[in-house]
Parts: structure tokens; sequence; C-alpha cells
């Protein structure tokens, strides 16, 4: 059970560094693999109006991105539910300050742990927090 965190959604559907990597990557995984939360999908499109308002998209490929995500979620990704007991635990995760986990990272990490996935992530912070917390993970 692999979960996605949103670097590695916005990488392969935007024009990044390492775009072609994260589209091979994701293209060699079985779908029914492939995981996300209700958070990914906020976070996904707060990352693609951040790209907007600094100049790294334009409007009308934002929402060209928005409807490749949608299509990728609806065919290939199963979607699992924020549950409340998430945020708790994400609280817990983040009073490791030795961690420098941002909240909505110990978002992705209480969900990905409660649903016993491992998560797969461009961020090292992430991952290396992830792993001290006992929570499986990946760097890609």
């Amino acid at each position: 059970m692999i979960y996605l965190d949103t670097s590695l959604l916005v990488a392969a559907l935007t024009n990044e560094a390492r775009t072609e990597e994260v589209q091979s990557w994701l293209a060699a995984q079985a779908a029914g693999d492939l995981f996300i939360s209700d958070w990914v999908i906020t976070e996904f499109s707060a990352a693609l109006s951040l790209k907007l308002r600094i100049g790294h998209l334009e409007s009308r490929d934002r929402a060209r991105v928005l409807s490749m995500f949608n299509s990728l979620v609806e065919d290939s990704l199963t979607v699992l539910p924020v549950a409340r007991i998430d945020y708790h635990t994400a609280a817990r995760f983040a009073d490791v300050s030795s961690t420098g986990l941002r909240a909505g990272d110990a978002l992705h990490l209480a969900v990905a742990n409660r649903y016993g996935a491992c998560l797969h992530a461009l961020d090292k912070v992430l991952t290396e927090a992830a792993l001290e917390l006992g929570v499986a993970a990946e760097l890609l």
C-alpha cells in the first residue's frame, strides 16, 4: 500500500526538475496500490494556486493540470478519508519537535500510519520524520 505525498503528484503533473522521473516511477506502480487522502486533494489545489501566484504556472495550465489530477484520482488512486483520530495523531507527531514536521505533513503521516501504508515523497525532512516516528516511508 503506497501513500503518495502531494509533492510527488505536483512533480508528476507540473513542470519540475524531477517530473520525468516521477512520471516513470508512477507508471511502474500498480494502480490498485496507490493511495492518497482527502488532505492530498486540498494540498494539491493549494500547491497549484501557489505556482500560479508566483508565476510558475499560467491560469490555463492550472485548469489543465487540475483536470489531469482529477482524472488520475478517479482512474488510478484510492482516496482515504481523514478521520478525527488522524488529527489527534498528527498533533502527537507534531509534538516531537526534533522532526521539524509541519501540520500538513504530520497529517499525511497520521493517515498513512492508520492505514498501514508506506508514505512515498520527494521531501527528505518528511521521510526522515516518518522514520523517526515509526511510520513507513521512502524518499523517491
